[in-house]
């Protein structure tokens, strides 16, 4: 099997996952849960920030899985120089942490974690879960992103944009994108989009997939950042 692309002769590429978490017994968890797995590989193991940079660049994962907590240098700084917007070929970051850290979960999205899930969640959503980042998209649970808009919408609304960031964004989108947008800054899945605009998965997928490239965002934790950001959303809306 070639380190480089995870594939093994007559078998279709496999997602290379890098573990990170300061518990021995938690990284060996995930390793017997993704190795059973016939599309997962694990390819290396971190114990601590610094590690999680350097295994990062060296292996050069599809995806890592990152705990925020963490000695050394903490999740959310390792994130920012693995997946941020400074990072040279930045590598998807799945955030795995708990509730009662909302607001470094926040943080471990601003820094560019493409999505977060709870410690708690079983395995197979886990595992569906780095398949969801693998392949592009943001994972953001509804009833969690909900939670965090709830918290933090304000104080991102209050960071400002610069003017032509918000010119280009308000120009670039057709109306129909702009409700849209402001669905996805609410925390609403595709399905709860259909459902409010009356239209269907199929066409609010287009339309994300619309709104992503021509702001020249990575995801969704990126879009509704930035209708925060430049007064699209509110906490209120």
């Amino acid at each position: 099997m070639s380190a480089e692309t995870g594939r093994t002769n007559g078998e279709e590429p496999r997602i290379r996952v890098l573990a990170c978490d300061d518990q021995a017994l938690v990284r060996a968890g995930y390793a017997t849960i993704f190795s059973a797995q016939p599309d997962l590989e694990v390819v290396g193991e971190a114990g601590d920030g610094i590690e999680a940079v350097r295994l990062a660049a060296q292996l050069r994962p599809d995806v890592v899985v990152m705990d925020i907590r963490m000695p050394r240098l903490d999740g959310i700084e390792a994130t920012r120089r693995i997946a941020g917007p400074d990072a040279t070929d930045a590598i998807k970051v799945l955030v795995v942490t708990t509730f009662n850290l909302d607001e470094y979960v926040f943080d471990a999205l601003r820094a560019g974690a493409s999505g977060f899930l709870l410690k708690d969640t079983p395995p197979p959503e886990l595992i569906a879960g780095i398949r969801t980042v693998a392949a592009g998209n943001a994972l953001l649970a509804p009833e969690v992103t909900r939670r965090l808009v709830g918290r933090f919408g304000d104080r991102i609304r209050h960071e400002e944009a610069p003017a032509s960031r918000v010119e280009d964004a308000l120009t670039a989108l057709t109306a129909r994108e702009v409700e849209v947008l402001k669905r996805i800054a609410e925390g609403l899945s595709n399905a709860e989009i259909a459902a409010a605009l009356v239209i269907s998965p199929e066409t609010v997928k287009t339309y994300v997939s619309r709104i992503l490239a021509k702001l020249s965002l990575r995801d969704r934790v990126q879009a509704v950042i930035l209708a925060y950001r430049i007064g699209l959303a509110t906490p209120e809306t």
